[in-house]
């Protein structure tokens, strides 16, 4: 018996007089292949790569993006960074952004900006040569590996006597934030220091930085430290809060954060990599939502994020936060979805390649 059905289908397929749709009356965009004889600057690189396919094209069309967010005189940007960026050094891009005012406030890991404290006092990072020496040997000399790059010891050293003599400054404080210990050290590299830095940065421009993770720091081990040797009582595992001489208040940093919030029109968000940080900055939307839900009477507007930037390697599929698109934030209230006017792209790649390459792009692409 025959299956009419497969001989439908073959008709179907081998009919000359079958009409195929014309694209170009689909309002379909067409691609074009990259010419690099046609490309004197990052801008135009990047424009011929939004042309292209693959990672590639969502290079190039975060540019875009990244343009309308920063040229937004009503969007304040919030930038969330992880990993180490700074001893990968990649820390003069966060600086020439603040400098450049593309982003308004920072979340970052403890980490990232001890690295970076490291090179504002002027101390270096070198490179990790496996035929030189192992990392048994490193240990015993003090030198600490991050993948491919050194901090030696020494460094951490130095770094602590600068901590330590802002915390002097600060001590009288009852209760402080990470925010507000890191606009006091920016300011002390503002006036001590020439060399360039995140919190240095920060500081002069005026943006808040946030470090919802800071126990999980090298620069809050300094804190530790210090607030431990003002405890004349010190027992094994045990301080007095009553003699340290102010207390770490993580809620206030959540507060100050929600406060400039509420002051904006319109917010961004431009991240590298993902984590505590970028969850932090994100849960904006949610927790002032779950507050008005509970304080009806509260004077706030729930706000999510309009635009959003992202590069990281990692891929939704591993069901980590990290890898977790904007699409999916849309679902717990975090952004506005493009239906509405929301505008993101994502970059799997990583950071050290793309932001690079991305932001001379803004560069050439805003001259002119």
């Amino acid at each position: 018996m025959t299956d009419n059905r497969t001989m439908s289908n073959e008709k179907k397929h081998t009919d000359p007089k079958q009409k195929w749709a014309d694209p170009d009356s689909l309002d379909l965009t067409p691609l074009e292949s990259l010419d690099p004889d046609n490309i004197q600057d990052f801008d135009q690189l990047l424009t011929a790569m939004s042309k292209t396919a693959f990672g590639g094209r969502n290079l190039g069309e975060a540019l875009d993006v990244l343009q309308a967010m920063v040229e937004d005189p009503e969007c304040h940007v919030v930038g969330t960074f992880s990993g180490a960026m700074t001893v990968g050094k990649m820390g003069t891009i966060i600086c020439k952004m603040l400098d450049q005012g593309w982003i308004n406030s920072v979340v970052s890991t403890g980490a990232l900006l001890a690295h970076g404290f490291i090179e504002s006092i002027g101390l270096k990072h070198y490179k990790f040569e496996p035929e030189k020496m192992e990392d048994e040997k490193l240990c015993k000399l003090g030198i600490n590996r991050v993948y491919d790059t050194l901090e030696p010891e020494l460094n951490f050293l130095q770094a602590e006597d600068v901590i330590n003599f802002v915390l002097e400054e600060i001590k009288n404080e009852d209760y402080i934030g990470s925010h507000y210990l890191c606009s006091a050290i920016g300011r002390h590299l503002s006036e001590n220091y020439s060399g360039k830095g995140v919190l240095k940065s920060a500081y002069e421009q005026g943006a808040n930085i946030y470090i919802p993770a800071f126990t999980d720091s090298e620069l809050a081990l300094d804190v530790a430290s210090y607030l431990m040797s003002h405890d004349p009582s010190i027992s094994k595992y045990k301080l007095d809060p009553t003699n340290m001489p102010f207390q770490f208040d993580p809620f206030l940093d959540l507060f100050e954060y929600t406060r400039t919030a509420m002051g904006v029109k319109r917010l961004g968000i431009f991240t590298v990599g993902g984590g505590v940080p970028r969850n932090w900055a994100q849960q904006l939307g949610p927790f002032v939502e779950m507050s008005l839900n509970r304080m009806p009477d509260l004077d706030w507007e729930i706000k999510r994020f309009q635009y959003g930037v992202r590069i990281c390697p990692e891929p939704d599929y591993w069901g980590g936060l990290s890898g977790c698109t904007y699409k999916e934030g849309v679902s717990w209230g975090k952004f506005v979805a493009p239906s509405d006017g929301g505008r993101y792209a994502e970059v799997l790649c990583d950071a050290t390649i793309a932001w690079p390459i991305l932001i001379k792009g803004l560069q050439d692409r805003l001259k002119q």
